[in-house]
């Protein structure tokens, strides 16, 4: 069986968890329940960064360790995580004690070899970000990334040699041309950051304690970048490089990162794992930003609601649908509760809720239920049956190019289409006509069986809503394998009532 380990970033839980949290996991669940799906051995992990100075200085501000103040924030995330039908395999926390060995023996390892070598570091930092900037690099001496003030510092540090692997960092873009997605994120790493020249990298503190301290020289913590990147192979169980986990499961297939955070996997992560002589991840994803009504999200601002009442509102589906279908493939999308009721309504509750709905009724009131195919097809049959069997492979394209987007859209068109069918083969007209009955089992057939494609191909993105309507269908022919043919649905079938799968939604 073929692997595919995927990632999200791990989070920093400096506060609660927002919607913009929410939409990256939720895409790493559709592609993970996807690959798992189509035969994967597929390994999801997510997680959380929780060290450094702004952690400690909140956890201060409210008179708790800052173990204490993570905790808290971390029970919420994985409730949060357990609302959205999150399927993740591994939760990694950068305060697990195996990680933390973990990052000491892999900071003592790049020190030995040379990778690391000690030093000052002079310059401007800013604290929310967790990042050093040049003067050349700070906006009217603003962080170019928040725009917030930075500080100047001036501390004994580690530093790993960044600049000896620029040059090795470049023939491997141009020998592997897909490492980032879109292309427009991997012009802006060279031009932006790495032609320009890499300097090398601070990765030790001494102003501060919330860290991983480095075992030779304990003044020292392990600063955001060894410690926080390594996460990804630690949870495998390196630097035990003979773990079943890691032999099995590195390299990564897919690290899902929002776009801010591109710079560090694919400038910083494949330099330490050259340092390692470790193989790089096979690509890295950076998806835009989902803002709030046109606005980034902002912690600051507390310009949302907990994700948690968009659910209790609108059902867990509606959200996961409307994250995954607002968003186009590498570009911003908006999130606001009005767009997300009228993609309820319009995608959910008239072309999937409806659909189903209406199709299972005619099948009780004219053939009580039970299922049975005549084949007495036309050429309006044929058309529709072309569609759903070109669908698995329009969607399996799709998703292997990340346009989760587009799978979706695809999905919907078809049933648009099953709409469609049913207005102009009008089932109720032909069910007056005795003669015409298996011509009216053949378009209920034809109808039922296009759902039970689309709702096995929606089973990645809404996973609750498929599973409703497989049991309506009350149908064993619910594998991937399923619906390489058309057909496959049983006949003689006694199909479950059918129930209301999405309210439409009133604007409030």
């Amino acid at each position: 069986m073929k692997k595919y380990y995927i990632t999200t970033p791990i989070y920093y839980p400096s506060a609660n968890f927002h919607i913009g949290h929410c939409y990256t996991t939720i895409i790493a669940d559709a592609i993970a329940r996807y690959k798992r799906m189509t035969g994967y051995d597929v390994f999801f992990q997510t997680g959380t960064d929780e060290h450094g100075e702004k952690i400690e200085k909140k956890a201060k501000e409210q008179n708790v360790t800052p173990k204490e103040y993570v905790d808290k924030i971390i029970a919420d995330a994985k409730d949060l995580w357990a609302s959205l039908n999150i399927s993740y395999d591994y939760f990694i926390r950068t305060t697990d004690e195996n990680h933390e060995k973990a990052v000491q023996k892999i900071f003592k390892k790049l020190y030995d070899k040379g990778d690391i070598y000690k030093g000052e570091y002079k310059g401007l930092y800013c604290i929310p970000c967790e990042s050093f900037w040049t003067e050349s690099q700070a906006i009217d001496g603003k962080c170019p990334d928040c725009g917030r003030e930075l500080k100047e510092v001036s501390e004994e540090a580690y530093f790993f040699r960044l600049s000896k692997y620029q040059d090795k960092l470049i023939q491997f873009y141009d020998e592997h041309p897909d490492f980032i997605l879109p292309l427009s994120r991997k012009n802006e790493m060279l031009n932006n950051f790495i032609k320009p020249g890499l300097e090398d990298l601070c990765v030790s503190r001494t102003s501060f304690k919330w860290g991983i301290p480095v075992d030779f020289d304990p003044n020292h913590v392990v600063y955001v970048w060894v410690d926080a990147l390594s996460n990804y192979i630690t949870s495998l169980g390196y630097p035990d490089e003979n773990s079943e986990l890691f032999k099995k499961y590195w390299p990564a297939d897919l690290h899902l990162v929002g776009k801010e955070i591109v710079r560090f996997h694919t400038i910083i992560w494949p330099c330490m794992l050259m340092a390692l002589d470790l193989p790089l991840p096979k690509q890295v994803f950076g998806h835009g930003w989902l803002k709030i009504d046109g606005g980034k999200i902002s912690k600051s601002l507390g310009n949302y609601k907990d994700p948690r009442e968009y659910i209790k509102d609108y059902g867990v589906d509606a959200v996961r649908y409307y994250a995954l279908r607002e968003v186009p493939f590498g570009n911003d999308g908006n999130f606001s509760e009005e767009a997300l009721i009228s993609r309820t309504n319009s995608d959910l509750a008239n072309t999937l809720g409806n659909l189903v709905n209406r199709t299972i009724s005619m099948s009780h009131k004219y053939f009580k239920g039970l299922t049975s195919n005549p084949k007495l097809n036309e050429e309006i049959d044929n058309k529709l049956i072309e569609s759903v069997l070109a669908l698995k492979d329009i969607v399996e394209t799709k998703m292997n190019e990340l346009k989760v987007n587009e799978a979706l859209d695809e999905i919907m068109e078809v049933l648009r289409s099953c709409n469609k069918y049913i207005d102009e083969t009008t089932p109720w007209t032909l069910a007056k006509d005795e003669a015409k009955k298996d011509r009216l089992a053949t378009i209920l057939y034809n109808l039922l069986e296009s759902i039970r494609h689309c709702a096995i191909l929606l089973s990645p993105f809404i996973p609750t809503t498929s599973k409703s309507i497989l049991d309506e269908l009350n149908t064993k022919k619910t594998s991937y394998a399923s619906i390489s043919n058309f057909g496959e649905l049983e006949e003689n079938l006694t199909l479950n009532e059918p129930k209301i799968l999405f309210n439409r939604i009133e604007n409030k």
